[in-house]
């Protein structure tokens, strides 16, 4: 009996003494692997962290772009559809002038001093028929400018020095007023602009001070619907008028371009006309 209380009692000891152990290896155990998922979790956060600012960055255009469009919109139907799509048919008609002057006066523009030696070289041969066959084929003022100072010197009544310059300068004006046609509605889209918006200013105001009326108080709330529009028709005037000016300047300085090759071409059409023996002193 003694003998199997002591065999029970250090089977019971080293029972209790691998229990604590085995408890404190499997705490260790889980305080591992939860410093692992921790560590994962930590990972996995910074990772989502900097993959956001990539997509923040890809999607910020989008949302931009389209908040603009938008922006323009709600602004465009805020500022009195009525007035506002007046401003927008200013500028649409002023647009469609300005284009086809610019195209007028690209296709006009030659090589006034290649088109001059060539015209030089036909004329000092006495070939005046070919020189007008020449600038009749060339498009722009300063080929009609040459070909009226050819016909003249061509023909046996019209061909002395002093009527041959007066048909020169008289088809310079000609062709500078055709230069010019349509750039009178151009300035008047451009005036017309402005005037719009100021008229939506006042009519605006207008509304603003009705709406005080109705409600026998002056307050932010009230005035701002008004005057919203008035500024908002005002902005939109202002903006189109200086589109259109951008471009009604830069085809003033095409029709100078023009206008000083015609004088140029005219110089020196007298030179070959008085040079040639088919001209009247």
């Amino acid at each position: 009996m003694k003998k199997y209380f002591a065999i029970v009692a250090m089977v019971a000891a080293c029972t209790f003494g691998m229990t604590p152990s085995v408890m404190a290896q499997d705490e260790v155990a889980e305080a591992a692997a939860e410093q692992v998922d921790s560590a994962a979790v930590d990972s996995a956060a910074v990772d989502t962290a900097e993959a956001a600012p990539a997509v923040e960055e890809t999607v910020a255009p989008v949302e931009e772009e389209q908040g603009l469009h938008k922006t323009l919109k709600t602004k465009f139907i805020e500022g009195d559809a009525g007035f506002m799509s007046l401003v927008a048919i200013a500028l649409v008609l002023g647009l469609a002038f300005c284009i086809e002057r610019v195209i007028y006066l690209t296709l006009a523009q030659v090589n006034t001093r290649k088109f001059l030696e060539t015209l030089r070289g036909k004329v000092e041969a006495n070939k005046l028929d070919e020189a007008i066959d020449y600038c009749a084929g060339t498009r722009g003022p300063v080929a009609q400018v040459s070909k009226k100072a050819i016909q003249c010197l061509a023909s046996d009544d019209q061909n002395d020095i002093a009527t041959i310059e007066r048909n020169i300068n008289t088809e310079a004006e000609v062709q500078g007023a055709y230069l010019e046609e349509n750039c009178s509605w151009i300035t008047l889209f451009i005036a017309m602009a402005p005037s719009l918006g100021f008229l939506g200013t006042v009519i605006g105001m207008v509304q603003a001070f009705d709406d005080i009326e109705r409600a026998g108080d002056i307050s932010p709330t009230v005035v701002a619907g008004g005057m919203k529009v008035a500024l908002i028709t005002t902005i939109f005037g202002i903006i189109v008028a200086l589109v259109l000016q951008v471009f009604y300047n830069y085809i003033l300085s095409r029709i100078e371009a023009l206008n000083s090759n015609m004088e140029e071409t005219a110089m020196s059409l007298l030179e070959m006309c008085v040079k040639s023996p088919k001209c009247k002193k």
